[in-house]
């Protein structure tokens, strides 16, 4: 049984969860505000867009940088370093209105934001028991959804009162005012295994790089077409859309923490299941799907099950050998990211031929999912 109390006391806990709010609070500011901006201020065409939202990307692929940079400073420093140029790319977005200026501000914040990711997960794998680690990680994604929510009302509130200058630079702000602060914040690392230097990929790992794969092209399916049906086929506004995110984001800052409690019950493959079967009878029931309600019902069960995911993780930390976690974890973020360069456009493609088609993509990918959750096996560590 996982001691909370004592849990949330240590400084590696506090450390991740400021940092974790910090960086989703930017992005989500970000994210929020882009579009507009690009349309409103910016002037932008739909193919300068589609560049700047595919190189938004690139960092996911070249997370595996990560390992290169642990030969430089430790874990510690380059995940405040990464919140830091994660905000600092968000703040100055705002006053560089150009394709140019877009491009490189957007990379610079994806890339703070690729290599947080992948450091995070490694702490949090790195410095947690096994008990205690599924715990850990969902209570992180709450933190992320709280973090975006509480930016999310921010913005609706001050939007059409503030300058974009000014709402890019309050977003940007919060990240880094915590990447300060976390380094004078840290975390002790007596007893931990020193993690290998080096990209590492063992024969012995397949399931987890077969799970991040599938879990990466499923997002894309959700992230892109689910989004996509219910602005262009649904037609859904601006209002509606935020509305759906801060719910959803609501939804999950709750939720979230019975995650890692439901993994230390009933474990990952269990759990895997019932994701991966949800998510199998929500991609077909998007294909018939033709009432904006139940678009909308269905939009908010498809980011719910995301919840699950956490347990690919907490999988991989039971059956790896502790010193590969951190180049691991680099590795799993960049081969995620691999289709999520493909997903989008393959889809793009077929949608213009039947709407419908992504969704059975999305369904193939939760029925291998469910097949390779068949083979969790969970035994002694090597």
């Amino acid at each position: 049984m996982v001691d909370f109390n004592e849990l949330r006391k240590r400084p590696i806990y506090i450390y991740l969860m400021v940092l974790t709010f910090g960086q989703a609070a930017a992005f989500l500011g970000w994210n929020a505000l882009y579009t507009n901006f690009a349309v409103e201020v910016a002037h932008l065409t739909g193919q300068q867009n589609g560049i700047i939202q595919s190189v938004r990307e690139l960092p996911g692929l070249i997370s595996i940088g990560v390992v290169a940079l642990l030969l430089l400073v430790s874990e510690n420093v380059l995940c405040s370093l990464a919140v830091l140029v994660c905000g600092l790319g968000v703040a100055i977005t705002g006053w560089f209105p150009t394709f140019w200026g877009q491009l490189i501000w957007t990379f610079t914040l994806s890339l703070g934001f690729h290599y947080f990711e992948a450091i995070n997960q490694s702490l949090s794998l790195q410095y947690f028991t096994l008990e205690e680690t599924p715990v850990v990680l969902s209570r992180l994604r709450a933190v992320t959804a709280m973090g975006s929510f509480s930016m999310g009302l921010v913005i609706v509130f001050l939007a059409g009162r503030l300058d974009y200058k000014v709402l890019f630079g309050l977003a940007g702000a919060v990240a880094i005012a915590v990447g300060l602060w976390s380094f004078f914040r840290r975390p002790d690392r007596t007893g931990l295994p020193i993690q290998r230097r080096g990209v590492v990929m063992r024969r012995r790992y397949w399931l987890f790089y077969v799970l991040t794969i599938l879990s990466g092209a499923r997002r894309q399916i959700f992230n892109v077409f689910a989004i996509f049906l219910l602005v262009e086929y649904f037609k859904f506004t601006l209002f509606q859309m935020s509305l759906l995110l801060l719910l959803n984001n609501l939804i999950n800052w709750i939720l979230n923490p019975y995650i890692g409690l439901a993994i230390n019950a009933v474990g990952e493959r269990k759990l895997l299941t019932v994701k991966y079967f949800s998510v199998l009878l929500l991609c077909m029931a998007y294909t018939v799907c033709d009432s904006a309600a139940l678009a909308a019902v269905l939009y908010v069960v498809d980011q719910i099950s995301f919840c699950f995911t956490v347990s690919i993780r907490t999988y991989f930390q039971k059956v790896a050998d502790p010193k590969d976690i951190a180049p691991s974890m680099a590795l799993g973020v960049t081969v995620n990211h691999i289709v999520a360069v493909i997903v989008p456009f393959v889809g793009g493609v077929l949608w213009m031929l039947d709407r419908r088609i992504p969704f059975y993509m999305g369904a193939v990918f939760a029925l291998a999912s469910l097949i390779m959750t068949r083979f969790i096996k969970i035994g002694p560590r090597p």
